[in-house]
C-alpha cells in the first residue's frame, strides 16, 4: 500500500493516540506525547466525521482534564496544533488550554467595517452556516462559499494572532485585517494549486483561474452561484485527480 507523507503521518498519529487511550483505560496518567496524541487524533477524526473546525476543536478540548495527566503536563502542553482535513479543505486547528485549566477566549467576528490603518478584505459568507478562518490560511484559497476578491487576497493571510480563528456568521459581510505572508512566501497544501513559491506569476494566474472555473465565489465573477460553490471542492479534487 502506497501512502503519501501526509497519510503516513496521519497513520502514525492514530497509532500513538490508540496506544495512549489503551494506557488511559488501564488507569495510567498520561505524559506529554500521549496527551498530545489523543487530542490531535480527536481533531482529525472529528473532521473526518464531518464536523466543522470550531466543533472539532471544542470536542478535542473536552476529551481530557487535569485528572487524566501526569503532574506538570498542563504547564508543558498549553496548546495542541494539528492539520486536519475538513469537508472544505485542510485547516490548521489550534486547541488552546486543552485540559480546560484556564478560562477560554473565543474569537467571533463582529460584522461591519473597521476603521484602522491596516489593509482590510471584505468577505461575504454565502453559505447557511458559520465558516471559520484560521490565522495562517492563504486567503485566496479559503472556503468556496466565501465571496471575496481572491486576486487581492492572493499572497495574504489574516492579521490576527498566530493560531487564532475567526468565525464568519452565515449570510454576513465582514471586513477583516490582512497582511502579506512573510518569510520564504511558500504555500503548501490547502487546495494544492500552489504548493510552492507564491510569487511566481504563472502560478498565481493559473491558481486564480482554476479556483474561479471550479466555482469558488469571487467578486470578479458574477452572478453569485451558491449551488456551484457547494460542489467546488469536489470539482477541484476531480480535476486534480484527472490531470
Amino acid at each position: 500500500m502506497a501512502l503519501t507523507p501526509g497519510e503516513a503521518d496521519r497513520l502514525l498519529l492514530y497509532t500513538q493516540g490508540l496506544l495512549a487511550q489503551e494506557r488511559r483505560r488501564r488507569g495510567l496518567l498520561l505524559n506529554v506525547p500521549e496527551a498530545t496524541a489523543i487530542i490531535a487524533n480527536t481533531v482529525c477524526e472529528a473532521a473526518r466525521d464531518g464536523l466543522d473546525l470550531p466543533s472539532a476543536r471544542e470536542l478535542a478540548r473536552s476529551i481530557l482534564t487535569e485528572d487524566d495527566i501526569l503532574p506538570g503536563v498542563v504547564d508543558v502542553v498549553t496548546d495542541v496544533s494539528v492539520e486536519a482535513r475538513f469537508d472544505d479543505g485542510t485547516r490548521l486547528v489550534v486547541v488552546r488550554d486543552p485540559f480546560q485549566a484556564r478560562p477560554q477566549l473565543s474569537a467571533i467576528v463582529e460584522t461591519g467595517h473597521h476603521a484602522d490603518n491596516r489593509q482590510h478584505l471584505l468577505i461575504t459568507n454565502c453559505s447557511d452556516t458559520a465558516i471559520g478562518l484560521t490565522s495562517h490560511i492563504h486567503l485566496a484559497e479559503v472556503n468556496p462559499r466565501l465571496r471575496l476578491d481572491r486576486a487581492a487576497a492572493y499572497g495574504h493571510r489574516l492579521a490576527i494572532p498566530s493560531g487564532d480563528t475567526v468565525s464568519i456568521p452565515a449570510g454576513h459581510d465582514v471586513s477583516l485585517p490582512i497582511r502579506a505572508i512573510a518569510g520564504a512566501r511558500i504555500v503548501i497544501g490547502n487546495t494544492g494549486l500552489i504548493d510552492g513559491p507564491l510569487d511566481d506569476p504563472d502560478v498565481q494566474e493559473r491558481a486564480l483561474a482554476t479556483l474561479r472555473s471550479c466555482g469558488y465565489l469571487d467578486t470578479a465573477v458574477d452572478p453569485i452561484d451558491r449551488e456551484r460553490a457547494s460542489g467546488a471542492v469536489a470539482e477541484l479534487m476531480a480535476r486534480r485527480a484527472g490531470r
